[in-house]
């Protein structure tokens, strides 16, 4: 038990250190557990522990992956990506594997390892590019959305990958395994295949998938229903564990891939009522196996291996991300993904991916590839996935900036001049220009997005292509002799330069700003904004004026106790506005702390005083 005890607190406590630090860093949680296996294996040597076995248990975290991944792909979603998965993530995943084995073969390596080599390097890494894009702000651009579309076709090939490896396998390796296993003691392993012939055994493969299809579709739904009448959350959490378990055992009884079998059932419930409460339950689990499993890849990494073929390693890990730089930039021309975006795409998938430690495992235990072999391709992976940071450094801060301004498309000549101008026309901006020209005030409007222009003019809707944060554009578009200027762009800085540079040298333009959270508004407050929208305020405020109301409350009394709120939180924040400091956190910035809580009992006060007169109206 102390063993035991001493082995969790070690694994525990590195996984607690070292990934904040790195996804601080910015080098992501897949690779902080990496580093936090490099950091504890001289401990785990000490203590003579088997990392393999760990390994093999923690491997459980990828079979609860791949069903959570399964619960994400509803037939429409899917449907709506058709062409960029099949086109772009079916390119990437088969050219760059038939790339990489033509050059194993020319190493001398046999056709069947080089194809599960192939199939290996062909995975990128979800965990750390779909992390970084998001931190970053990139996921709605062109070039997020083209690699999202390529890491769910790739996170949807593992399966058939799974299913295509142990037909690779060797004759020699194979029967060296069999030896192994009939040596070790423990015995056979439960099958339900074994013996059978092979029309037997494809019959009981395909009854095991049909049981799991039918159990998802038509099963689920009351064992949950009769679980959640008991309301309790542990009963749940336990049913969702055993489905999987229970589906994994099977799939293991009838030889395929537990992973395999999840999967489908991920897919089967898709689309059930309780997704999300199987997702939320199951994602513990699989977070923590997940980062056991990628900390025993580290803890097991062959740094005697690494030092004594340093340049190789190093050579084959440059080599295998300029090849998949070069198959990705090829497909971002074909289907024009354009400028910056088409570099982003590149370069971000150009590493190997957490899914290549979970195939490498998988082929070594079905003799496919050797050992030898694979702690050296172990190896790659895991120097590629560190060198992930530098490509997005180098992204952001010599690429990017050679695009700033730059479109495929020139800027549109803008002829027509109103007194109203719109920037940029997204969900957003789309809303205000359509009340404005529905009024008969028709504005100029400006957005730097080719594609939505495109869409616009499908529509009928005219609007002029520009970057509206560019002073000569917005002197061509009559800013000087503009009444109103209404900035809706997506970018939190660039609309707070916007609002500074306007307020700075047309001071008369009355500017209506769109914020994205609390502290923007402050930002914009220091600008010279004072007409200042937030994102989602107004919508939650009509959806509190809807929850009062839904209790009884007149629609008139209702909407004088949201104007009240309103009014309110609008007095705090110009309070409060003279001690914001864009540079320190508002929870670290006394001045401002210090301000709010000597007003907060007053303001509670004086709101509960307005509300609780509103609510004692006598009834009409």
């Amino acid at each position: 038990m102390t063993d035991f005890l001493l082995l969790a607190f070690v694994f525990l406590i590195a996984g607690v250190i070292a990934v904040p630090i790195a996804s601080r860093l910015g080098l992501g949680s897949v690779l902080g557990y990496l580093i936090a296996g490099i950091v504890i294996s001289p401990i785990l040597a000490l203590l003579h522990v088997d990392v393999i076995s760990i390994q093999h248990f923690a491997e459980f975290g990828v079979v609860m992956m791949l069903f959570l991944v399964g619960l994400e792909l509803e037939p429409k979603l899917l449907w709506s990506m058709r062409a960029k998965l099949l086109g772009l993530g079916g390119g990437q995943v088969g050219i760059t594997a038939l790339a990489v084995m033509a050059v194993a073969l020319i190493f001398g390596i046999s056709w069947t390892v080089a194809l599960a080599i192939g199939l290996v390097m062909a995975l990128s890494s979800t965990a750390i590019v779909l992390q970084t894009l998001g931190e970053k702000g990139l996921m709605k651009s062109d070039g997020g959305q083209s690699s999202f579309s390529v890491l769910l076709f790739q996170d949807i090939a593992v399966i058939p990958m799974l299913a295509l490896i142990p037909l690779l396998a060797l004759p020699e390796l194979t029967e060296a395994l069999s030896h192994g296993h009939s040596d070790d003691g423990h015995g056979a392993s439960l099958s339900l295949v074994d013996g059978l012939p092979g029309w037997g055994a494809a019959l009981v493969t395909l009854g095991a998938i049909a049981a799991v299809i039918g159990a998802g579709s038509y099963l689920t739904g009351p064992i949950f229903r009769f679980i959640a009448a008991a309301q309790l959350r542990e009963l749940f959490v336990a049913t969702a564990l055993m489905m999987v378990i229970g589906i994994a055992l099977l799939m293991t009884l009838v030889g395929l891939s537990p992973a395999l079998g999840t999967f489908l059932a991920g897919v089967v419930l898709a689309n059930s009522e309780y997704r999300h409460e199987l997702e939320s339950d199951i994602d513990p689990f699989k977070g923590l196996l997940l980062g056991l499993f990628f900390m025993t890849v580290g803890a097991g990494i062959n740094f005697d291996l690494l030092f004594e073929m340093l340049g190789t390693i190093v050579g084959l890990t440059l080599g295998l991300m300029l090849l998949k730089v070069a198959v990705l930039y090829g497909l971002a021309v074909v289907f024009k993904i354009g400028g910056a975006d088409r570099w982003l795409f590149s370069l971000g998938l150009a590493q190997a991916g957490e899914f290549g430690f979970v195939l490498l495992s998988f082929t070594v235990a079905n003799g496919v590839i050797p050992s030898d072999l694979a702690d050296r391709l172990l190896l790659i992976v895991a120097l590629s996935m560190l060198l992930t940071p530098a490509l997005f450094i180098l992204y952001d801060r010599v690429i990017a900036p050679r695009f700033v301004g730059q479109d495929d498309r020139e800027m549109d000549t803008i002829e027509e001049h109103s007194k109203i101008i719109v920037a940029g026309h997204g969900r957003v901006g789309g809303i205000v220009s359509r009340i404005l020209t529905a009024g008969d005030l028709t504005p100029t409007v400006i957005d730097f997005s080719s594609k939505q222009l495109e869409m616009l003019k499908a529509f009928g809707i005219h609007a002029y292509y520009g970057d509206a944060t560019r002073p000569d554009l917005l002197s061509a578009a009559g800013i000087a002799e503009a009444k109103l200027f209404v900035i809706a762009i997506d970018d939190k800085e660039q609309i707070t330069e916007l609002v500074h540079y306007v307020h700075q040298n047309y001071p008369d333009v009355h500017i209506v700003a769109r914020a994205v959270d609390r502290t923007h508004v402050y930002d914009l407050w220091q600008a010279g904004c004072r007409d200042i929208i937030r994102d989602t305020y107004d919508s939650s405020l009509r959806m509190g004026r809807s929850a009062i109301e839904a209790l009884g409350v007149s629609h008139d009394q209702a909407d004088r106790m949201v104007n009240a709120f309103n009014d309110m939180d609008r007095k705090v924040m110009i309070a409060t506005a003279e001690h914001y400091d864009p540079n320190i956190p508002l929870h670290e910035n006394d001045a401002y702390m210090e301000s709010f809580r000597e007003r907060r009992d007053e303001w509670e006060v004086e709101l509960a005083s307005q509300m609780g007169a509103i609510m004692s109206e006598p009834k009409a």
